[in-house]
């Protein structure tokens, strides 16, 4: 079997990264469409990249905050008109999935800024779509990767804490997801099996969250660049990007799409929801009690939920979590590429048993 591995054209990090935006978009072309999440807008632009929005070679565009087949329309509209050929992303993953598919619809290389490290957005050639109501829709596939990923620590150190937290969320799942597609001979993103790099690169990500995470936090919740900070920023941005897409994804991210049907977890963070997904996917695959407890300790120790409460889901229904799980079992998901039987109704069985369990850790 032929396998591939995906990476961006170059991934760029540490303190006071962003002042080579401009150079890097240089390299690539001379007029730039940056699209900017409204907060990025606000507090980045002038302070970090002086001037600007001045600059005639630079179109900024304010992200409508839902990566929507309306909004990327909209955006690709505004770049053709500009007649820009670099297009530069600048905020969280849906900003940036957002500037990808433009660069995509363009046919221009693209240069991702993410402002925070709270998913593996930066990296892939992987776009969500969501309707304008942020219920998942569907994941599009684009040709190529970023060409630069740039991402600045003294940034994501002055970013909520939260989204940090959320970015080990969602790096966690990239082991397990891996693991699940290794032993089932899954498919990875492109199509094909997943490398050895993939892999070991899947279960870095894991090992350098569980040994840094909690100092991380901490670095961030006093605004500080630490070493541990930024092995946590890598984990979550380039590992847990290099792994999910050329390793493979499988429960974790479809429970996240299955429970986006539930307008109660409309302000919980992607991150957030996929942490929640690997822990149910524990209890799918038969982990055993030592690698559950693990997991669970981990997500306790840096604030991650791990009772449906935790994601505004405390009293809810049997019915909302069959939909979940109708959702998370969809023919297109990536659910498929567990090796163990999956349903609608086995899925909300593990997301009970993994509510359970967290509340019998907190009961302790």
């Amino acid at each position: 079997m032929i396998s591939t591995t995906l990476f961006p054209g170059r991934y760029i990090q540490g303190r006071g990264a962003l002042s080579r935006l401009g150079s890097e978009c240089a390299r690539l072309g001379g007029k730039v469409f940056l699209i900017a999440s409204p907060s990025a807008r606000e507090r980045l632009l002038h302070a970090v990249l002086p001037g600007i929005e001045g600059m005639s070679h630079v179109k900024v565009e304010t992200f409508g905050r839902q990566c929507s087949d309306e909004e990327i329309q909209r955006l690709f509209a505004l770049c053709t008109q500009a007649g820009c050929d670099v297009v530069a992303g600048l905020g969280g993953g849906k900003t940036l999935d957002a500037a990808k598919a433009v660069a995509h619809l363009a046919g221009k290389p693209s240069v991702m800024a993410p402002t925070i490290a709270s998913t593996d957005a930066p990296c892939s050639c992987v776009c969500i779509v969501y309707t304008q109501d942020g219920v998942f829709k569907r994941t599009d596939i684009l040709p190529r990767n970023p060409d630069v990923v740039l991402v600045d620590t003294q940034v994501v150190a002055e970013a909520p804490p939260r989204f940090l937290v959320a970015g080990m969320g969602d790096g966690l799942a990239t082991w397990f997801e891996a693991e699940s597609c290794r032993i089932k001979g899954a498919p990875n993103t492109a199509g094909d099996a997943g490398s050895m790099t993939a892999y070991a690169l899947a279960r870095l990500c894991r090992d350098t969250l569980m040994q840094y995470g909690p100092m991380a936090l901490a670095s961030c919740a006093a605004q500080s660049v630490t070493p541990a900070l930024e092995h946590v920023v890598e984990a979550n941005t380039l590992l847990s990007g290099l792994g999910f897409e050329s390793a493979g994804l499988a429960s974790a991210h479809s429970i996240h799409n299955g429970l986006t049907a539930l307008p109660e977890t409309h302000s919980y963070y992607h991150g957030e929801k996929v942490a929640f997904g690997a822990l149910a996917s524990l209890f799918l695959t038969d982990k055993d009690p030592a690698c559950v407890d693990e997991a669970y300790a981990f997500c306790e120790s840096v604030g991650r939920p791990t009772t449906l409460a935790g994601l505004g889901l405390e009293n809810v229904s049997d019915e909302a979590l069959l939909l979940v799980g109708e959702k998370a079992c969809a023919d297109e998901e990536s659910m498929h590429n567990e090796p163990f039987e999956t349903s609608p109704a086995v899925i909300a069985d593990m997301l009970r048993a993994a509510d359970a369990w967290g509340t019998k850790r907190k009961d302790r």
